[in-house]
């Protein structure tokens, strides 16, 4: 729902917030986990290039009522016991710092951090992590790479397919990610073992469990959202030629787990809600979604248009001073399932959904050429790109770095963004000796 804080005409005394473009006016404030000076990690809020502190604003007395009992969950290494509370003391938390970073309101430099000074954690501890593949162009560009003649999968249009990952390799951007060693099958049939040749990246969207629910519990489509903590930037590093081994007969295992890099500020829905639009519209012909899976809530409000990108930027151009590339353009808009829909389908089973948890979207791909969203798509492993200095790559060197940003737009209404989750890539390590 719309509400005071997201008012066009608000502006905030942080100059860096009025900033045509920012990621982060005062319409947004999201949450996350940071440390300065020799700190803990604590909780803050991002507003313009700073960052509120939670504990210093919680101490000065800022805070009232259920916004104040919100900003001290929020104060521990990790945003889980703020995430435990439900959506509602956040909201308020929300509304509070809204009104304290207004202009017109008296300045409280004294509250904020440098981001420059700023190093971010992981916003939250996870116990899990379940990555869905909703996206029906990214599965069909890869049938298609197997077999022109492939077909779907039976199940994608009836349920929002997953698979459970690694929640300890989940690591807050921008940690850079160390090529791994797999065991991969080479074209003359030969097994080996070795750093990968085939190193991926995915764009995806994560979103963070929020209020949990009790195990043999489901939650109805309905009211998945409120179950929802916020959204941020996910990138599932993966290792293709260790995953296409492995796969059968189980699925992905360790070209998969290798690390998972997670952009560090929590957008919530509500800073969202100016730019939801429908659930998607199913094309004619295919079947209808399970009862469970319609809510008049959902089809009415359960899309997202929500730009994002990638961008590529080799050794040779950083050395260079040459700007990174856009190498992928695409929208959230462009999935199969709802946000809502893959919690709700998660849980269908009572399985039980604890707060800090992470849940991804899989690989945000749209129809469009530029709309690829990984390199298995965009090279299919044999046509290499060629980005502006004239290198080609099919898939990640060591020293590539890949930057995922996102931004939602719409005429009447401020601009979010999501910051960015970026990671360059590191040689493999050296097998250790006995």
């Amino acid at each position: 729902m719309l509400n005071a804080t997201h008012n066009p005409a608000l502006r905030s005394w942080v100059a860096s917030a009025n900033v045509a473009g920012c990621d982060f006016p005062i319409q947004n404030l999201p949450f996350g986990v940071f440390s300065h000076g020799g700190s803990a990690p604590h909780g803050g809020i991002a507003i313009g290039d700073q960052v509120l502190c939670l504990q210093d604003a919680l101490a000065a007395g800022v805070f009232t009522g259920l916004a104040a009992a919100a900003a001290e969950a929020a104060c521990e290494p990790t945003l889980n016991k703020l995430m435990a509370m439900g959506n509602l003391p956040a909201s308020a938390l929300r509304a509070q710092v809204s009104a304290l970073l207004a202009e017109g309101a008296t300045p409280r430099p004294d509250l904020l951090v440098p981001m420059s000074e700023a190093t971010m954690h992981a916003p939250s501890a996870p116990g899990a992590f379940t990555d869905f593949l909703t996206s029906i162009h990214h599965m069909w560009r890869g049938i298609k790479s197997r077999d022109p003649n492939g077909q779907l999968p039976p199940a994608f249009k009836h349920l929002p397919i997953a698979y459970n990952s690694r929640a300890s390799s989940l690591v807050a951007s921008p940690q850079p990610f160390v090529r791994p060693n797999g065991i991969r099958q080479n074209a003359d049939g030969s097994v080996v073992f070795g750093p990968t040749v085939s190193q991926d990246f995915e764009l995806e969207l994560g979103f963070f469990v929020g209020a949990g629910n009790r195990l043999g519990q489901p939650i109805n489509v309905d009211a998945a959202e409120d179950h929802i903590f916020g959204l941020c930037l996910l990138n599932d590093w993966s290792t293709r030629d260790v995953q296409r081994f492995e796969s059968a007969p189980l699925g992905p295992f360790l070209g998969k787990s290798a690390m998972t890099s997670v952009s560090p500020w929590v957008i919530t829905l509500e800073a969202l809600a100016p730019f939801r639009i429908p659930g998607p519209v199913r094309p004619e012909g295919d079947p209808a979604a399970l009862p469970h899976f319609v809510g008049a809530k959902d089809q009415a409000a359960g899309g997202l248009d929500l730009g994002m990108e990638v961008l590529y930027q080799t050794p040779a151009m950083r050395a260079g001073g040459q700007a990174p590339a856009q190498v992928v353009n695409t929208n959230f808009r462009h999935m199969y399932w709802t946000l809502a829909q893959m919690l709700t389908h998660h849980a269908s089973n009572g399985c039980n959904l604890r707060p800090g948890d992470v849940m991804a979207s899989g690989t945000c791909s749209g129809p469009t050429d530029d709309s690829r969203a990984c390199m298995s798509e965009i090279t299919r492993g044999k046509d290499a790109i060629t980005l502006p200095n004239g290198e080609q790559r099919l898939w990640l060197e060591d020293g590539d770095e890949v930057i995922f940003r996102a931004r939602a737009e719409k005429a009447g209404a401020v601009g979010i963004g999501f910051g960015e989750c970026r990671g360059v890539v590191l040689p493999a390590v050296a097998w250790p000796a006995a």
